[in-house]
């Protein structure tokens, strides 16, 4: 008998439990290592296996009792983890012998583990993870209890730094997310977008890019902001004419750089500090000009389609007026204020996601209008919504904690490192740099851009240190990577979620996308040889480097699209092209080339050609 317990208040007692955990946390501090990560992972594969139950088998009963087993041994081995803490704190890691029980209790958490992610977000981590426990044992020669000891005894393996971002940051953030989608502010984002772009050439396109950076650097999750803003927005798009493919290009491109967009960055911000043992203010300082110029350019990508195709806006009347949407729900900007108003004055990131969750309420609360969305309900809905979007977060970074313990353990991330630096790339750092983006869009599909990130860290970042790249650039060049690998084909989850709701093709789709996201691809290059655009430098150097590669991505995005001030023909695309290479390229020699092309093009455009429509777009 299943007793339905996925249908029961069971799974949503336990989901309450584990959000008053983590709010419990924030105020009295947090306890011991393993009592702490471990407690957020058993409520974690306790839920998984509840509301994720085993697929329909044959014999009926199968299902439940394999269900029922994965729990059992959940809270078996972590529960082996609490009784014997002592124990474990005070024995000599790899150095004294496992007892039988450390052996099968942590041979089953690894499993459950894996099967767990497997559950929550497919099979690409945990193959992944398997991959590398096969090498340690059969490449490295690691032996079994030693590999054991290191995954489920030290902080090292599944209780990892990993696991530990997922208790201590995403999770807090992830329930901000939540309720700030219930609160009604998703209805702000929605109106002010509409009442900013609305009625301009393209506007639902343009919308779409507001929306999606506003939400995603709430949400973390460009999937999951493709389906709620992308419901809106790309039949909006559709409507006024755009190919289904773009529209859902679009929505996906847009909503995947929510996650580089500052303050929040879907939490990324907070991973990223502590993996380089920086402030989240160093995070959001070198992050804020790249998420500028990928914005810039899908913003202006999708205005020249939409010039060259001869798309209109939305209708003026039809759209609410800006003053009316900041005096009616304005204020549900300040839960954002104050996330980053905390941080700023030297509080803890947790810290500051509690008083924005703190806040959200009593802010909505605040006018008529948004009153009107808030209930008990309200509050229920949110909890038990974030709690299901962190396990996907919480058993992702478990996993990627068995790859980081093995990368720790064994010769693999040194030697991967040689291989890159040395091996294909005899030393080039441009060579390297593109074998390494390679790589980071491989390891990267099919992940949540979280643990995509932990991951390339471990294996990708110390490669490019190497070759002499600061730290900072190399970690958000392997971030940039990890995230645009949802948007690449043939994996790319963000794209399906868009096609679901615009009836494309995923190939028709993925080439728009990566058309509209070409930027995207070329910002860490632009970084990691023109380190001013991370603010690094004088701040001359800064303000030209920034200005001259806005005009760089707005010139790449035209020669991609077909259209400047008029349609352009493919001579006149070439040489944008080339303007954009010129100011994208570091260099006072290459933007006075590249400024020089452009200035010519707009001339010519401006003064010669008086015909809209006179340069075919052949």
């Amino acid at each position: 008998m299943r007793l339905n317990i996925r249908f029961s208040y069971v799974p949503a007692a336990i989901a309450l439990a584990m959000a008053a955990y983590h709010f419990y946390v924030v105020i009295i501090g947090v306890p011991s290592v393993f009592y702490f990560r471990g407690t957020h992972l058993l409520f974690a594969l306790v839920l998984i296996f509840l509301w994720h139950p085993s697929a329909p088998l044959k014999l009926k009963w199968l299902g439940p009792a394999i269900d029922g087993g994965l729990l059992i041994v959940s809270i078996a081995s972590i529960g082996y983890i609490f009784v014997n803490h002592n124990y474990i704190l005070d024995r000599f890691a790899y150095v004294d012998d496992l007892r039988w029980t450390d052996l099968l209790l942590g041979t089953m958490l690894v499993i459950v583990t894996l099967e767990a992610t497997r559950r929550v977000i497919g099979l690409a981590l945990p193959l992944t993870a398997a991959f590398f426990l096969f090498y340690a044992i059969a490449i490295e020669q690691i032996g079994y209890g030693e590999l054991i000891d290191q995954m489920y005894l030290t902080t090292e393996g599944i209780f990892g730094i990993p696991l530990n971002v997922s208790a201590t940051y995403m999770v807090l953030f992830i329930l901000f997310g939540a309720l700030v989608e219930h609160s009604g502010t998703g209805r702000l984002f929605r109106d002010f977008s509409l009442a900013l772009a609305g009625a301009s050439a393209g506007g639902p396109a343009k919308v779409a890019c507001v929306t999606s950076a506003m939400f995603g650097t709430v949400s973390g999750s460009s999937t999951a902001n493709v389906m709620t803003t992308g419901t809106f927005t790309i039949p909006m798009m559709k409507k006024i004419g755009y190919r289904p493919a773009f529209a859902g290009a679009v929505e996906a491109v847009a909503s995947t750089g929510g996650q580089i967009m500052p303050p929040i960055m879907g939490a990324a911000a907070f991973v990223m500090a502590e993996l380089m043992g920086v402030s989240y203010l160093t995070v959001v300082s070198i992050a804020i000009v790249p998420a500028m110029l990928y914005f810039v350019a899908v913003f202006f990508a999708v205005h020249f389609e939409a010039k060259r195709t001869g798309l209109k806006g939305l209708p003026r009347p039809d759209l609410p007026r800006l003053g009316d949407v900041l005096k009616t729900r304005g204020h549900q900007f300040l839960p954002l204020a104050i996330i980053v108003g905390v941080l700023m004055s030297g509080y803890s990131p947790p810290y500051a996601a509690f008083c924005g969750l703190l806040s959200v309420l009593p802010v909505a609360l605040l006018g008529k209008t948004t009153r009107r969305d808030i209930s008990w309900r309200t509050i229920y809905d949110s909890l038990i919504t974030g709690i299901r979007n962190t396990l996907i977060v919480a058993g992702a970074c478990a996993s990627a904690g068995i790859v980081i313990g093995v990368i720790a353990q064994t010769a693999v991330g040194i030697e991967f490192t040689q291989l890159i630096v040395s091996g294909f790339s005899g030393g080039n750092m441009v060579l390297a740099l593109i074998l390494t983006a390679l790589a980071g869009i491989l390891l990267g599909m099919g992940l949540p851009t979280t643990p995509a990130y932990i991951v390339q860290a471990a294996l990708l970042a110390p490669a490019l240190i190497k070759l002499g790249i600061p730290r900072e650039a190399a970690h958000l060049f392997v971030f940039y990577f990890a995230i645009l690998s949802v948007i690449t084909p043939p994996v790319a989850i963000s794209l399906y979620a868009a096609n679901g709701l615009s009836g494309a093709g995923l190939w028709e789709s993925g080439i728009a996308a990566i058309k509209l996201a070409a930027t995207g691809y070329i910002i860490p290059f632009m970084f990691v040889f023109g380190p001013s655009l991370l603010l690094m430098g004088a701040w001359s150097d800064i303000a030209w480097s920034a200005l001259s590669a806005v005009i760089g991505v707005i010139s790449l995005a035209s020669s991609l699209h077909g259209y400047l001030l008029l349609k352009i023909n493919f001579l006149f695309r070439l040489v944008l092209f080339v303007s954009a290479i010129a100011l994208i390229k570091p260099g006072i020699e290459s933007d006075i080339i590249g400024l020089t092309i452009v200035g010519l093009v707009l001339t010519y455009q401006k003064f010669v050609i008086r015909t809209p429509g006179q340069l075919s777009d052949t």
